[in-house]
């Protein structure tokens, strides 16, 4: 089900001092990173207007990853991390241009009429086969929802969930979160699939249902409004990976790839995570 991606490390090489006698001390350039090559150098850039960047996501653009259907604006978390990855690429807000595309249209195969697209598309080795990916911009963490009524609603440490009887579906990292993580003292539940889950949720045959982040935004959002997001429990197995997504062979490829890399050494990426999925959305890490 989940599938990754490997990390696009990018790394300057720390300075040498190098003495030689009778000389004085020389200090060696830092090794460019790929997004410091002159390929990558903005008006080296083949995009598909000159001068700009055409970023493409869905529409509705749901929240928390855009704000109020307005990728434009620069809040959510996927757009901070489009604008991010276009201010390290060197686009100005101004030279950003976006446009709309469907889901399957964007991983289908065939010529893109954007120069990368964001839309929470998980990378996987088939839609490798159509399309470009970055390195990851971000692992999808797994979640506690509950009913808002619960007695698990509000809770704040992994040691909370002591008590708590929780529920997920077979053979998922989900499952692996409790059983690793959460570690209640009750057998978790498990069920054949998140609608068998959900339904045991309302029902209240379980306290908690542990899904990955992004179906918990739907879940609470549109399906049980009744429900809350408990918590994001701590990275465990091998996560999901979202990358943003660009035409096959793009000549852009290595260069996002590059920006992506650059954000996620400095902690940006992580910084928008925080703020975004965490904080704005109300989904805190449980500790």
């Amino acid at each position: 089900m989940a599938s990754s991606s490997r990390l696009f490390a990018l790394t300057l090489a720390g300075a040498v001092v190098v003495a030689t006698a009778g000389c004085a001390p020389q200090v060696e350039k830092p090794m460019p990173t790929v997004i410091d090559s002159p390929s990558c150098a903005k008006d080296s850039l083949p995009t598909r207007t000159p001068g700009k960047l055409t970023i493409a996501t869905d529409q509705p653009a749901y929240e928390p990853w855009f704000s109020k259907d307005k990728p434009d604006n620069g809040e959510g978390f996927e757009s901070a991390v489009a604008y991010a990855v276009a201010e390290k690429l060197g686009y100005a807000r101004a030279d950003v241009t976006w446009t709309r595309v469907k889901f399957d249209t964007a991983i289908a195969p065939g010529p893109k009429n954007f120069d990368f697209d964001i839309n929470q598309f998980s990378i996987t080795e088939e839609r490798k086969q159509a399309v470009d990916f970055s390195a990851p911009y971000y692992l999808v963490r797994q979640t506690v929802i509950a009913l808002k009524s619960s007695k698990i609603a509000g809770r704040k440490s992994l040691a909370d969930f002591r008590d708590a009887r929780l529920g997920a579906q077979v053979g998922t990292t989900s499952y692996q979160a409790i059983t690793e993580v959460l570690k209640p003292a009750a057998k978790p539940q498990v069920y054949n699939s998140n609608d068998d889950a959900k339904k045991a949720l309302q029902n209240g045959q379980i306290d908690g249902l542990v899904v990955d982040l992004p179906t918990a935004f739907y879940i609470t959002g549109a399906e049980i409004t009744d429900a809350t997001i408990v918590g994001q429990v701590p990275q465990v197995g091998t996560p999901e990976a979202f990358g943003l997504l660009l035409d096959k062979n793009s000549p852009l490829t290595s260069c996002v790839t590059g920006a992506v890399g650059q954000l996620t050494e400095a902690g940006t990426l992580k910084q928008l995570e925080q703020k975004w999925l965490a904080q704005v959305a109300g989904a805190a890490e449980l500790r």
